[in-house]
């Protein structure tokens, strides 16, 4: 009766059921894997939100890519970041996710292939199963720092591969496409007719000074490209709903997927007109959330570096930019087991590499979001709970 676009199995996974439990008996729980801001503890401005209800909203005017003033707010944006960009290059949508599916109705057909990093968040699996379309791996490779395994990209290409998709920085793995790698990546996909896909939502978080000035797609002429935002994760609004995309490359190229993309946004309209009318607002008036949520997440990284380091069989890989942390441990137990035991032991919840395609040993991936005396006691448990396990085994 079902589309097989669906997952066959949508029954929860053990940690999910384990939570589920320990939620109905009323037990506290710390989140390391929380990615909502609006729970975090931030000072959210009490009328940030006011704009949503300005004397514009109640007129109707639709424009497929958005209204020109958004455009020129999110262009603006760009400006505060470096970057020049056209507000006629500029394309809203109600969320990043929905922006994915839009580039994939753009550029693929049913079963064509699309490329995506691994390890990185599991979204795109179904987000590419919900338009039919393929996905193929290309490999991040971690030596002290991470990069982009280019020839892994090589072998993954085929005739039906439509674009590649990059995450900059990447989640979890907060790693940033370095100027080399781009060049290399673009000069690829340019001679396969490729596009490029970047999702930069998290580019307001540097972790590692001097790291945020990655290679920037919006600045290239010889291939078709894309980059990803929204107001989620630059002004800690998931609530707000929305997203844009901006588009680079050669000018005929760029004018055709903006033809075609009008056509797929005018089928759906589904960017609302509060959020348009009040985008300039929520970005400028955002930015003391954004320095909030930065400063949070920088506290946070330099804590769990600082208290992982005495832990001889523990590391934590370097993280360029974003909102999560990579922790290596050892590989005592499986990666299911441990966050189980972490969570029913500990009272702390954690994400398990595997969850995110780690191809090797043991992972554990933490959000640095929580405040931070919390997050140093939800840390330090996390460590207790390695040495005991380790202490066992020996």
């Amino acid at each position: 009766m079902f589309s097989n676009r669906l997952p066959p199995d949508l029954e929860p996974n053990r940690l999910s059921r384990a939570l589920e439990r320990m939620r109905r008996e009323g037990r506290a729980i710390d989140d390391l894997t929380a990615s909502n801001p609006t729970n975090a503890g931030f000072a959210y401005p009490p009328d940030l939100l006011a704009p949503l209800a300005g004397p514009g909203v109640v007129t109707y005017d639709p424009a497929p890519s958005g209204s020109f003033a958004a455009r020129s707010a999110i262009a603006g944006d760009y400006a505060r970041r470096g970057l020049t960009v056209s507000p006629d290059r500029i394309v809203l949508t109600a969320s990043t996710s929905e922006a994915y599916s839009v580039l994939f109705k753009l550029l693929a057909n049913p079963g064509d292939e699309v490329l995506v990093p691994r390890p990185s968040y599991p979204l795109f699996d179904h987000l590419a199963r919900l338009d039919a379309v393929a996905l193929r791996h290309y490999n991040l490779e971690y030596h002290g720092h991470w990069s982009v395994d280019v020839p892994s990209v090589e072998e993954a290409l085929t005739a039906r591969t439509k674009a590649l998709c990059l995450v900059s920085p990447n989640n979890p793995t907060g790693s940033l496409i370095k100027q080399g790698e781009l060049d290399r990546l673009a000069d690829l996909c340019a001679g396969h007719h490729v596009a490029i896909m970047v999702d930069e939502v998290f580019a307001d978080y540097e972790l590692e000074a001097g790291e945020a000035g990655a290679g920037r797609v919006l600045d290239r002429h010889d291939v078709l490209a894309f980059a990803l935002g929204g107001l989620s994760k630059s002004v800690g609004l998931p609530q707000v709903k929305l997203g844009w995309l901006a588009v680079a490359g050669p000018d005929d190229c760029v004018a055709a997927a903006l033809q075609r993309l009008e056509h797929i946004c005018d089928t759906y309209l589904s960017v609302s007109t509060p959020v348009q009318a009040a985008a300039s607002e929520l970005l400028t008036r955002g930015a003391v959330v954004r320095a909030q949520i930065h400063a949070r997440v920088l506290s946070n990284y330099q804590l769990l570096k600082e208290l992982v380091e005495h832990v001889p069989a523990c590391e934590v890989l370097r993280a360029e930019a974003g909102w999560c942390a990579v922790v290596r441990v050892p590989s005592i137990e499986s990666e299911e087991d441990l966050v189980v035991d972490l969570l029913e032991c500990e009272n702390v919840l954690t994400y398990p590499g595997y969850f995110f395609d780690f191809s090797s040993g043991s992972h554990l991936v933490l959000s640095l979001l929580m405040p931070p005396p919390a997050f140093a006691s939800a840390v330090r448990r996390v460590i207790r709970h390695l040495d005991c396990a380790e202490s066992r085994r020996d």
